[in-house]
């Protein structure tokens, strides 16, 4: 955690090279302390304090301090304690870490269960797995909680708008327009500066000039829908943050006037939450992370609801693990990429590669044409400008 022991083998300072107490200190922090960290270092000031917060989430065994009293890992069970540790943290350690160190403790300590309290809250860094935290707790959440929570959720969904919307809209608007190019286009809808490069081989010297054998021309613009896009979510417990980050893209979507989107979330039941795209807090707030997974029957509720397969494209986000038919599944994929929808299958949206997934699953889509990969929110405007142009997607290597 502190750079690790990069450096020379032996003393001194020279250029970059690590002395050997600096490395004595970063090995003493590593290991923890006690007989079988073999350091010999004792640790004072703010250096005690981030062993001590370490030592209070990864210890696992007791061990005398530096005052010959037992230390061992554990948080305790109170509120005020816990909310101690969430504070030092933040003094300590910068805010990646943080948010490694929250989660560690939610997964490790069951400290998931004091989330639910206000206060809690309020001491918590902020991040896209706090969110999927707070979403699987939301049926359990008090009253008094939820605003708390959604001030939380509100917090990092902003920042991910901020972070995503501009270049998303840059990106599909540009996929559209390109998609509505003509290739007879009267000549005010003529595409000068394509229309030369398209024909540069056509160049005739003698003359000076470009013979245009062939026109590329604008689109005529329009207010009117071109595309649509669906989105379909699994909303399995480890899709958490798949939904977070869907649920974002699904709001800059439905703000684009030339794209009707759709956003449909499932486990073994159907929830389509359309009607709340312009808040994806609320969109949140309307999905329930957990429970099994009905594939076939989110997909089909969203074929039903295709009314131009040619220009739609459907975003399976799924680990592909299916509780339902799964023959019938694969058939409705191949139907709707016979009828002429774009069909895209994403293991998961999120910062942190694929999950667990079926290999089986994935390597039957693969086999009708649907490769299924994980993609980054990074990445996710040019898979999706690749799929509104029906070109190649651009997957990302393993």
């Amino acid at each position: 955690m502190n750079g690790g022991t990069s450096g020379g083998t032996s003393g001194g300072t020279n250029g970059g090279t690590t002395t050997d107490d600096e490395r004595l200190r970063r090995w003493r922090l590593v290991l923890g302390g006690g007989e079988a960290d073999g350091t010999g270092r004792a640790l004072t000031g703010t250096d005690a304090a981030m062993d001590s917060a370490l030592t209070a989430l990864y210890g696992r065994e007791s061990r005398p301090d530096a005052k010959g009293r037992d230390r061992a890992g554990g948080l305790g069970g109170s509120a005020p304690s816990v909310a101690r540790w969430l504070g030092d943290i933040r003094t300590y350690f910068p805010s990646s870490v943080v948010q490694v160190m929250q989660r560690d403790a939610i997964d490790r300590l069951g400290l998931a269960t004091l989330l639910l309290e206000p206060e809690m809250l309020d001491a918590v860094e902020a991040d896209v797995h706090l969110v999927g935290t707070l979403l699987s707790l939301n049926k359990a959440m008090p009253e008094t909680t939820r605003e708390t929570a959604r001030a939380v959720v509100r917090k990092v969904v902003d920042d991910l708008e901020k972070r995503l919307a501009t270049r998303t809209r840059a990106t599909l608007t540009g996929a559209l327009d390109r998609s509505a190019r003509i290739s007879r286009p009267r000549h005010r809808d003529i595409d000068w500066d394509r229309t030369i490069r398209a024909n540069l081989k056509n160049y005739l010297p003698e003359h000076r000039t470009v013979v245009p054998e062939r026109l590329v021309g604008h689109g005529r613009s329009s207010r009117a829908v071109r595309k649509e896009v669906v989105l379909c979510i699994d909303q399995s417990g480890s899709m958490a943050a798949s939904v977070v980050y869907a649920s974002v893209f699904g709001a800059v979507l439905a703000s684009m006037r030339s794209i009707a989107t759709r956003l449909v979330v499932f486990d073994t039941a159907v929830v389509d939450l359309t009607d709340r795209l312009d808040d994806p807090v609320d969109v949140l707030f309307g999905t329930q992370l957990g429970g099994g997974t009905d594939i076939n029957r989110a997909l089909a509720h969203c074929q039903a609801r295709i009314g131009r397969p040619a220009d739609t494209v459907v975003v399976l986000i799924s680990d592909l693990y299916e509780g339902g038919i799964r023959d019938e599944m694969l058939k409705r994929v191949a139907a709707m990429k016979a009828a002429g929808v774009q069909f895209v299958a994403l293991l998961a949206l999120s910062d942190e590669g694929a999950p667990a997934y079926d290999r089986d699953h994935a390597a039957a889509l693969a086999a009708l044409g649907v490769p299924a990969f994980a993609c980054t929110p990074d990445l996710f405007p040019e898979i999706m400008a690749a799929a509104l142009e029906k070109r190649p997607l651009p997957i990302p290597t393993a």
